[in-house]
């Protein structure tokens, strides 16, 4: 098989991941957005006492719209992101290894899921933008709101210029190398001690290779481990990310000028709590949603080979 054809493969499966893994769990998305934010000193967001109330909160304040809000800029960004991600990231390793048949160290792993990571970030930032925003839009919200993608697209270039499309893109980058670096070594390495375990247990009758010896509950507990482990290290960049994105107020002034100022006023008035703001419903959304992610992943990919296989 050529190589562009198997990347493209990986690109159809990641995408087609991606957009399962939005439609499924949007409305927490929405929670922990307005979670990280809240710095106390907002005053045009509601005020939620836990992940619970908010979902109560936003369905009976703003109906299935509120909880839905952004839903579009996410499927495209997830959908987008996801497909390139794992196009970039098969890329990088068929150009890390030197055969086929060779697997990858631990640091070769992690240097092809960054570099994914850097080049998903920079094609991606203008989409998450317009979904933070369009999530943060409320029944309090003072300033003219935005009708959509488009429209928030637009206003945002008229308002504020091209380079807005693009504020946090700091926290972005390395939250996007080193969550997807975390997340796709913890899943490589964790797939290797399974694949190895059940290798070893139906030694017997020597049948099965390895891409036969895992399940859809196999690939639902390595999405999942892995997610927790790059959601802890890595969620203190995504509340940066957050609150820079904000809109800024009806006067012109953005709410924080840059990551620096973030992270100064975050440790001042919320300490070391205020970088994981919203993590609850963050780990309530990823953890299934990476679980589902790679389900869909590596079974639309087993279906691609088989459809290449009878051709």
């Amino acid at each position: 098989m050529s190589d562009s054809k198997w990347q493209w493969e990986n690109a159809t499966a990641g995408a087609v991941a991606g957009f399962a893994t939005v439609a499924a769990v949007h409305p927490l998305d929405v929670v922990r957005t307005r979670f990280q934010v809240d710095d106390g000193r907002v005053v045009n967001l509601p005020t939620y006492k836990n992940t619970a109330h908010a979902i109560l909160n936003i369905a009976r304040l703003e109906g299935l719209k509120g909880l839905y809000a952004g839903f579009f800029p996410a499927v495209l960004g997830s959908t987008v992101s996801w497909g390139l991600y794992f196009f970039f990231y098969s890329r990088a390793k068929q150009r890390y290894s030197k055969n086929r048949d060779e697997k990858l160290s631990p640091g070769l792993h992690l240097a092809s899921a960054a570099e994914a990571g850097a080049l998903v970030c920079f094609c991606t930032n203008p989409i998450w933008l317009v979904k933070t925003r369009l999530q943060l839009q409320n029944p309090l919200h003072q300033t003219q709101r935005y009708s959509g993608l488009y429209d928030a697209l637009k206003t945002i270039m008229r308002e504020e210029g091209w380079r807005a499309l693009y504020k946090g893109i700091v926290p972005s980058l390395f939250l996007q190398v080193s969550h997807g670096a975390i997340q796709f070594t913890a899943y490589e390495e964790l797939r290797k001690v399974i694949v190895d375990y059940k290798a070893k247990q139906r030694k017997e009758d020597c049948r099965s290779a390895d891409t036969d010896l895992l399940n859809s509950v196999d690939y639902a507990v390595l999405g999942g481990s892995s997610k927790i482990a790059a959601i802890i290290l890595t969620y203190p960049f995504l509340v940066i990310r957050s609150r820079l994105q904000q809109r800024p107020s009806m006067e012109g002034i953005p709410r924080y000028m840059d990551s620096w100022h973030v992270m100064k006023a975050t440790a001042r008035f919320e300490g070391f709590r205020g970088f994981y703001k919203g993590i609850t419903p963050n780990l309530l959304k990823n953890v299934p949603a990476s679980s589902i992610t790679f389900i869909v992943y590596e079974n639309v990919l087993k279906l691609l080979k088989l459809g290449r296989t009878s051709d």
